[in-house]
């Protein structure tokens, strides 16, 4: 089997609700997608989706992304998309670095592969759980009040997970986070995650200040070694994303104990093939995991269902989706969708969802 055609193609995703991260740090109201169809000489077609969250947050964005893959195309076309590690070897020797750019074409042939065998891409990784996932919630608001608003809209949606935004405002943010737990109902997951908005001594403020309620806290410096500057001056839990890129992170993350938790967002790592690995770095150190879809569609949330149902289900918290906070929807309904707060994994082989090309509308690219 060989890969014979890309397809490239863009599209808006508007949120339901303006977006703000971090107190206010940052706003979003659309997302710049991209969605990638391999083909084969064997008639297998694969999707997959690169959608960060805006172009400010991280250093990953949509025009990045499209960059990407016309400058790695030549160097995939002709490969046979079910051997993972010739399409990553490809990719890393046509483009070093840049990730995110990578992670469409790793989930589109992880899907191909999921196809040829038969199975879902859990089974395929090594074996799925079918325990529902806990969808996480992206509280992004300026004020208490308005994280209170937020956290009982998705609470009627069934959720009991939440990723409740912070960071910037000390005051504030004790403010917040005391509230939020005066109304936390029974068994809620609740994460606060700072975006990396804090300096050292805001984070210890923070933590110093809310440690009687033991929560805890993403993110809360700019980097690993804001981290480790503060870890041995606080007791609250700690989970990294936004530093948790590369094998390396992960591996220092472990041996230096700077989390308890990865919040393991796979566009950000490249795909399924790297975040693999660091759910086993994971596993062998006893950090727990939430899985993330950087952002995106239905088809972003699916990928993180499946690497989600390949961790124990008492080493996984929950998963983030987007795909409640989109006003359109490229797949017509089809795929895992909100089921009382939950994902359940597909029995489709591949990734068991595909868009509706035609609400795609015409490719901004094709290589072949």
């Amino acid at each position: 089997m060989k890969i014979t055609r890309i397809t490239v193609f863009q599209t808006d995703l508007p949120l339901e609700h303006p977006y703000w991260l971090s107190g206010g740090r940052l706003k979003f109201e659309c997302l710049d997608a991209t969605l990638v169809k391999i083909e084969t000489d064997a008639g297998l077609t694969g999707w997959g989706e690169g959608t960060p969250w805006g172009h400010t947050y991280v250093p990953a964005h949509g025009p990045g992304i499209r960059a990407g893959i016309e400058t790695m195309a030549p160097f995939i076309l002709g490969l046979d998309p079910r051997k993972l590690l010739d399409i990553e070897r490809a990719m890393d020797l046509a483009l070093p670095g840049h990730l995110y750019a990578k992670s469409p074409i790793d989930m589109a042939c992880w899907d191909i592969a999921g196809q040829a065998a038969g199975l879902p891409i859990a089974d395929l990784m090594g074996g799925g759980s079918r325990t529902p996932r806990p969808i996480a919630s992206s509280v992004g608001a300026k004020t208490v009040e308005e994280t209170r608003e937020v956290m009982d809209r998705y609470r009627k949606r069934g959720y009991i997970a939440h990723s409740v935004k912070i960071g910037g405002n000390v005051t504030r943010d004790i403010a917040r986070i005391r509230d939020v737990e005066a109304h936390r109902t029974e068994n809620e997951i609740i994460l606060y995650d700072v975006n990396r908005g804090w300096t050292r001594q805001q984070a210890l403020q923070v933590m110093s200040a809310t440690e009687d309620l033991n929560v805890m806290f993403e993110q809360p410096g700019e980097t690993l070694d804001d981290i480790a500057a503060i870890s041995h001056k606080h007791a609250a839990p700690v989970s990294v994303d936004e530093s948790l890129v590369t094998l390396q992170d992960a591996t220092r993350i472990a041996r230096d104990g700077l989390a308890e938790v990865f919040g393991i967002k796979l566009n950000r790592v490249g795909g399924l093939t790297k975040a693999a690995r660091m759910r086993d770095v994971a596993l062998a150190h006893g950090i727990d995991m939430f899985v993330m879809a950087t952002g995106g569609s239905v088809l972003a949330d699916t990928e993180a269902l499946h690497l989600a149902a390949t961790i124990p289900d008492y080493n996984c918290h929950a998963v983030w989706a987007c795909q409640d906070m989109l006003t359109v929807d490229i797949a017509g309904g089809r795929g895992p969708r909100n089921q009382n707060g939950h994902l359940h994994l597909p029995e489709t082989p591949g990734l068991g969802v595909h868009p509706d090309e035609e609400a795609l509308g015409n490719p901004v690219a094709v290589y072949s």
